[in-house]
């Protein structure tokens, strides 16, 4: 069964790597992602690949938000009334949601690797959220294509490199081990793009951009499909040698985005790592 049309191949194509888009796709009521199977995943994975909180999150969050203390499993298969939001990560970890993400990306592998070659650390997410839940602002380190698969949402979605909605320093904090929530202003918003998603449509999210999420009126799931390129590794290395440099009280040039390759900063990283340094 193919998921993306050819126009929406197309339509990936002339956007990709940089410029956020909507699509359509046809994954439909897949048996993977109903409620009870997303439950018993959720159970079977390791701590580390879960996480979930209430829903009623405001916009801006100080660190990520604590735990409902609702297992995982009953937070799921009750998420009409349990008012959460949770995240299975990693679902390659299991037989079946690796397959199903490798033939999704199968499908755009031509398209992707013409652009920012060999596709690179593929992974897997699902979003279950109760009616009204919102994520909080944010970027991610990969390309993604979200697919909304029941429910609705808005995404409002910021330009990815600009400081303005993502300080150089958040950047470098996230690759030496921060956390990827961002500080919101109210005065960010005029320069965010809303993005309504139903199901059977799905949205292209640039590496780095920021962005948060509004759920609809009803509970929603949705399938992350993620890769990494060497050009955004590239990135987030100079990324992490520019947070080096800032300690010595120096004030780093941003990295370039697309098609800007990084390469000094990122080689001297990697070499300095070589080496052992650490930040």
């Amino acid at each position: 069964m193919t998921i993306f049309s050819p126009e929406a191949r197309a339509m990936f194509a002339s956007h990709y790597p940089e410029t956020p888009h909507k699509l359509v796709h046809t994954l439909g009521a897949h048996p993977l992602m109903e409620l009870g199977t997303l439950a018993r995943l959720a159970e079977a994975l390791p701590e580390a690949s879960i996480e979930y909180n209430a829903g009623n999150q405001p916009i801006g969050v100080n660190g990520k938000p604590a735990a409902t203390g609702i297992p995982i499993g009953e937070t799921i298969r009750h998420i009409e009334t349990t008012n959460s939001w949770a995240v299975l990560k990693n679902i390659e970890q299991h037989a079946a949601y690796a397959a199903l993400l490798s033939d999704l990306l199968d499908e755009l592998r031509p398209e992707i690797e013409a652009r920012t070659g060999r596709m690179l650390k593929t992974q897997g997410f699902v979003f279950v959220t109760s009616a009204g839940g919102v994520t909080p602002y944010h970027f991610d380190p990969e390309h993604n294509i979200l697919l909304q698969v029941r429910g609705s949402k808005v995404m409002t979605q910021f330009p990815a490199g600009n400081p303005r909605y993502a300080p150089d320093e958040a950047h470098e904090a996230y690759h030496t081990g921060g956390a990827r929530e961002l500080r919101w202003r109210d005065d960010l918003l005029p320069g965010g793009r809303e993005f309504p998603l139903a199901a059977g449509e799905a949205l292209f999210v640039p590496v780095m951009a920021p962005h948060f999420v509004r759920n609809g009126p009803e509970p929603s799931v949705s399938l992350s499909i993620t890769w990494r390129s060497e050009w955004s590794f590239a990135e987030a290395d100079a990324r992490t040698f520019n947070g080096l440099l800032r300690r010595f009280g120096l004030r780093p040039r941003s990295p370039g985005r697309w098609p800007a390759r990084n390469l000094a900063k990122a080689y001297g990283w990697r070499a300095m790592r070589r080496l052992g340094v650490r930040v």
